[in-house]
């Protein structure tokens, strides 16, 4: 399942170089994932890089995008792969 910022981001700028697959950037107002490029790091770490650094706790799962592990790990050789 891919992550998702909640509005009640602040804006801080730590997440974004921590994601491994660029899927963090800067929206409108907030900072926003792009799901066709979140793993929530499979394959890269053991756990979300953005969730460990957000000060705010504002990144959990998008349940309008529900995946399992498996599918993350395919998504993940997707985009290393190319």
């Amino acid at each position: 399942m891919a992550l998702i910022i909640t509005d009640e981001c602040i804006n801080c700028d730590v997440c974004e170089p921590e994601c491994p697959n660029g899927a963090i950037s800067q929206g409108d107002e907030i900072y926003v994932i792009d799901p066709n490029l979140c793993t929530e790091c499979v394959g890269h770490f053991d756990e979300p890089q953005c969730v460990e650094v957000c000060p705010v706790d504002c990144i959990p799962k998008d349940p309008d995008h529900v995946e399992t592990k498996e599918e993350l790990m395919e998504k993940y050789n997707r985009i290393i792969n190319g």
